[in-house]
């Protein structure tokens, strides 16, 4: 059974950094790409990042929405099966409940890897406030 857990979520003032992580098991780490989804109350889920996997780990490739680059960087540890988000310079408007999500490498369109009808397997989300 494929389970995403996603943790460290949590309350920082503007400005600060928080580090998510996304727990991955039931599937073989290395042939899946994991995206971080965010939807704050009211808004459509829209995608943050993207870590694609590929045989070789210096080639993974990475992806961000606009609003993100720069601030948050997203890694892997396919040791501990774990993806992570750090997010720095946080800002009052990144506030929102932060998703993983996972779908296959083989099957993940680059161009489009912040759809969320790509991914077919997903967390139960952690929430992210960020005061000003």
């Amino acid at each position: 059974e494929v389970q995403l857990v996603e943790s460290g979520g949590g309350l920082v003032q503007a400005g600060g950094s928080l580090r998510i992580s996304c727990a991955a098991s039931g599937f073989t780490f290395d042939d899946y790409a994991i995206g971080w989804f965010r939807q704050a109350p009211g808004q459509e889920r829209e995608g943050v990042s993207c870590i694609k996997s590929s045989d070789s780990s210096t080639d993974d490739r990475r992806y961000y929405a606009d609003s993100v680059k720069g601030r948050f960087t997203i890694s892997s540890d396919n040791a501990k099966n774990t993806v992570y988000l750090q997010m720095n310079s946080l800002k009052p408007e990144d506030t929102a409940v932060y998703y993983c999500a996972a779908t296959s490498r083989y099957r993940l369109a680059t161009s489009t890897w912040f759809q969320q009808d790509q991914y077919n397997n997903w967390g139960q989300g952690t929430q992210v406030t960020v005061s000003s």
